[in-house]
Formats: C-alpha cells, structure tokens, sequence
C-alpha cells in the first residue's frame, strides 16, 4: 500500500505520519509538495495535522486551493483513499470532501491532551484494526476542533453511520454529538482531530493509533 503524505506551508505532523507509515510498518510512503499535480499511483493520501498557511482566513480555507487539493478530489472521487488528520479534517471539510465544518473550541483555548474515544463501527475500511476493542486514548491538539453541523447534516451522518470515532466521557471541545471523525457516506475519506500518528509507536507508552494504519495495509 503506497502512501502519499501531502505537505502544505505550515504542516508539522508529516513526518510523523512517514514515520509511522514507512518505518513502523514498513509500507512506501512520500511526501507530495502542495504545488505539485501529480499523486503518482498513491494508494492513501494523507494530510496531516498542522498548521496549513498559518491557518491564516479559517483553518483549511486557503489549503483547499492549493493546485494537489484538485488531485485529491479526484482521488476520493475514484473511490481511493484519502485520510485527514486535525487540520487535514479541516482541509477536507473546506475542500467538500466531508460534510459540517470545524470551528473554534467551546472555551476558545488551544487543547493539547490525551482524550478517550470510542470506535463507533470496527466494520469500516478504517477501523477494521479495532476489531478487538472498541475503546482507545488518542493525543489532541487544536484550537478550531468543534464539530459543527446543521440537524439535517448530524441525522444523516447517524443513520448511515458515517461516525466513526466518537469523544468518550467529557467533550474536550464541544464538538456536536461528541464527533470526533467521520467518513463520507461511501467510506474512503476519514477525517479526525485526534491524531492516531502520536500514539503509534510502543516506546510512546501507547500505540492505539497505529490499528487505524494497519487497517489500510489489510486492504492491499
């Protein structure tokens, strides 16, 4: 499985993910400069967590521009596989990729903890990894990670069970119905605030995250 990391001015978490991708699990992995047009046979893109042109406008507005973010469109259009991660949620939220929008957290202060989380479905391409727990601890750290969707938007995601990882216990955010990532109604594109790449690695003291990885390589 070929995994493309895509790097905007302001990412700080794309070598954490080539870390994990290439050197954890030994799968090829390169990183794609924003500029670039081409995914060369990418398998998974990856937009990972950051701070994407200083999140300057709003987070992932000025991102969803960049000349790769058509690319990736296409990419999921095609049915492949497109993952992102804090602010790569939020490029993909800006971008249409994913339904609702992130804004600014419920006591408008930057969050950086560790928080429970509950894996909704172990049935989908990006949790099939959890088939042997439902209940993991994930890092965050954002300021604009409250999940916000019209009613209308919320039912939809519910009925199709479009959530897949949900904030257990105290909602660090405020995000709507404990969102903490979902996928698009035909399930290729994730997008999630917590960051399954920091806890990926035993030597961390936890290595929850590295389950939603492993779950790609099983489809290759």
């Amino acid at each position: 499985m070929k995994f493309g990391i895509i790097v905007f001015p302001g990412s700080n978490c794309d070598r954490d993910v080539v870390y994990v991708t290439r050197d954890l699990l030994g799968q090829p992995t390169q990183t794609i400069w924003h500029e670039e047009t081409d995914l060369h046979d990418v398998d998974v893109v990856v937009i990972p967590g950051g701070f994407s042109y200083g999140d300057y406008l709003r987070c992932g507005a000025i991102a969803k521009f960049s000349p790769i973010m058509k690319q990736v469109v296409a990419h999921a259009e095609r049915g492949k596989y497109v993952l992102g991660i804090c602010n790569g949620f939020q490029v993909l939220t800006e971008a249409g990729l994913l339904p609702g929008a992130l804004v600014r957290n419920r006591d408008l202060h930057f969050i950086c903890d560790r928080v429970p989380l509950t894996v909704e479905r172990t049935d989908s391409i990006w949790t099939q990894g959890y088939a042997n727990t439902t209940s993991i601890t994930l890092p965050i750290a954002h300021g604009e990670g409250c999940y916000h969707a019209d009613p209308e938007t919320l039912d939809r995601l519910e009925a199709n069970g479009q959530v897949l990882f949900r904030y257990a216990g105290a909602n660090p955010n405020g995000s709507l119905n404990n969102i903490a990532g979902i996928c698009n109604q035909a399930g290729n594109v994730l997008g999630m605030m917590p960051h399954p790449e920091r806890a990926a690695d035993p030597l961390l003291g936890n290595s929850d995250g590295i389950h939603l990885f492993e779950s790609q390589i099983r489809l290759n």
